[in-house]
């Protein structure tokens, strides 16, 4: 692989993960217009993605050892009888609350492979849809009301619209930090929380990547060294806390359509060069 292409890839894995810009959708322009569909490459991509979970504990840890803690605490009441939903501390309802978010991915999961086949096909005009719906989705929470809902006040419905919106975040170009962010915004979350909420959502969905792709990976030829993987660890883990910062400071500072204007652009020229591609009867490879 080579260590400038390792920490390039890092440096865009720790960008894309967290910026509302869809990192499967620039995934999927990079394949189609490079012709390479990243084989053998699955096990350095979990590595990656494992800095980036690194990053969200790091800027929320805070947090996390709060959720961690209330977790265990909960489970005893459960088993015990003494859960009451009525009586949940902000922790447990946060915790209580991602779960269902979560629950909800799993009737778009059976469609997966439909998902998987717009993000492999030849075309990319569907990407230039979905990198406009995050472009419109960006500018609409921009203008929200500012809300005041801390995780004491979310609701089961919150929790369900912001579970939904990470659903359709499967397909390639709608970003998953975007949709989530702004569906909390449109719940009326504060802007911190929306940012903490979506991300710490994001555990979950990480992980569940890095399992499958250590699993697909298995008897695959490793594509980087030992060395490529810890320095693109390090890479990736730095960058993502980086994009993490700026994103919840665009979000304060009421400045996130700044994505939305570089997803509409981009969605207006995939859709174009999708266009071009159709009448010449190829696709427009770089290399």
């Amino acid at each position: 692989m080579g260590m400038i292409n390792a920490v390039f890839q890092a440096i865009i894995q720790g960008l894309t993960e967290f910026l509302p810009v869809s990192s499967s959708g620039h995934l999927s322009l990079f394949q189609h217009f490079t012709g390479k569909s990243g084989e053998g490459a699955l096990m350095y991509s979990a590595v990656l993605h494992l800095g980036t979970l690194v990053a969200v504990f790091f800027a929320f840890k805070k947090t996390i050892i709060a959720l961690i803690k209330e977790f265990f605490v909960m489970l005893r009441d459960i088993f015990t009888g003494k859960f009451k939903w009525r009586e949940m501390n902000p922790e447990r309802r946060m915790i209580v609350m991602i779960v269902i978010s979560t629950a909800c991915l799993i009737p778009f999961y059976l469609f997966k492979d439909w998902f998987t086949g717009i993000a492999e096909d030849k075309s990319i005009f569907a990407e230039g849809l979905c990198f406009l719906y995050t472009a419109g989705l960006l500018f609409m929470s921009d203008k929200c009301v500012k809300g005041k809902k801390t995780p004491k006040n979310i609701t089961a419905g919150n929790a369900v619209t912001v579970g939904f919106f990470q659903g359709v975040a499967l397909l390639p170009g709608v970003s998953r930090s975007g949709s989530t962010i702004s569906a909390g915004l449109f719940s009326g979350f504060s802007r911190e929380t929306a940012v903490q909420y979506s991300f710490i959502l994001g555990i979950p969905a990480i992980l569940g990547g890095c399992a499958v792709e250590i699993k697909d990976a298995v008897g695959e030829k490793a594509a980087a060294s030992v060395p490529e993987c810890i320095i693109g660890f390090i890479v990736a883990a730095i960058v993502g806390v980086c994009a993490i910062k700026l994103v919840n400071w665009l979000v304060k500072t009421d400045k996130f359509k700044i994505f939305g204007y570089y997803t509409f652009i981009l969605g207006i020229i995939v859709i174009v060069v999708s266009i071009i591609e159709k009448f010449v009867g190829h696709a427009l490879v770089i290399g």
